[in-house]
């Protein structure tokens, strides 16, 4: 099989030498969207993470039989163009829950724990002029009790709502789709999650119901003092909405992910005037090592599952 990778670098240093096991293999660190035709053209098998496949790709490359997506979302795939021309596609699921939830407690805790805050205390040297062994600074309070709300409660969603039980949280969810039912935890509406939740945590994909769901009203409904994470897709929280928010109430914002990858500057984020309150990172919550090995193993097996067929 001739295999094109188009986009290595979102796999960071995971080794692609596994894909020599199954065809003649040609990699691109990265692919623009002017690049992509003439990349594919004789391609059987393409590897993408976020690299465009659309019907005029597909058009260019008349040998292409598999789309491997090294993802989960296939958003950036024509599946009525491939489902046409016979072509099949194949994702990646539950690569990174492990990663992704993780994530979502990291972020939890730095932004609970006011960690920001007291790491720079210690290293200004505020610390060794106090009178006192302990520094009660920002306070901050523990999970035991309080209520965790779930948007999207796929199974990231779960891990997140089984770790947070034992934390001692109430949880709660919300089906962006209205068809998730779980026994297990308390469904309830959007506006009662965002209302009674201490901590909200975002696990959903971006669709026409989940596009700017939480935007100007939604975050002022939130309490004070209350944690929002994002960790599904960017484009879910209305980031305009939230930089003018952010600073006239305090709510303490965590995303993972922004409607546009990379960050663009200027952004309106990047301007708040209480950034103590956000914290950003650059949608690395799925990339881990393992999570990464795990991704490339599965997109081999993939399609060595495939030439079986």
């Amino acid at each position: 099989m001739n295999i094109v990778i188009l986009d290595a670098l979102t796999y960071g240093d995971t080794s692609l030498v596994g894909f020599n096991d199954v065809g003649d293999v040609t990699v691109y660190k990265t692919t623009s969207a002017d690049e992509t035709a003439e990349r594919v053209r004789d391609a059987e098998v393409i590897v993408t993470n976020k690299v465009v496949i659309n019907d005029a790709v597909m058009e260019s490359a008349p040998n292409l039989k598999l789309i491997c997506v090294a993802a989960t979302g296939m958003n950036n795939i024509d599946h009525d163009a491939a489902a046409r021309r016979g072509i099949v596609v194949k994702n990646v699921a539950g690569y990174s829950t492990d990663a992704v939830v993780q994530h979502t407690f990291s972020m939890l805790f730095y932004l609970m724990g006011h960690s920001r805050y007291y790491d720079e205390y210690v290293k200004s040297g505020e610390w060794q002029r106090e009178a006192v062994f302990a520094h009660i600074g920002p306070s901050f309070s523990e999970l035991r009790g309080k209520t965790w709300g779930i948007i999207g409660l796929g199974e990231i969603g779960r891990s997140v709502a089984n770790i947070a039980r034992v934390f001692g949280a109430n949880v709660c969810y919300y089906s962006t789709s209205g068809k998730n039912e779980n026994d297990e935890y308390e469904k309830t509406t959007l506006s009662r999650l965002i209302e009674n939740s201490d901590v909200i945590s975002i696990h959903a994909p971006l669709n026409a119901m989940t596009e700017n769901l939480i935007s100007h009203s939604e975050l002022l409904q939130m309490k004070d003092g209350a944690v929002l994470l994002n960790l599904g897709r960017g484009g879910i929280v209305d980031e305009d909405a939230l930089s003018v928010i952010i600073d006239v109430k305090p709510i303490f914002v965590g995303l993972d992910v922004l409607a546009k990858e990379p960050m663009k500057t200027p952004h309106p984020l990047l301007a708040v005037q209480h950034p103590e309150r956000l914290y950003i990172t650059p949608h690395i919550a799925w990339t881990s090592r393992e999570a990464r090995e795990r991704l490339i193993a599965a997109t081999i097996e993939n399609i060595k599952k495939f030439c079986l067929v």
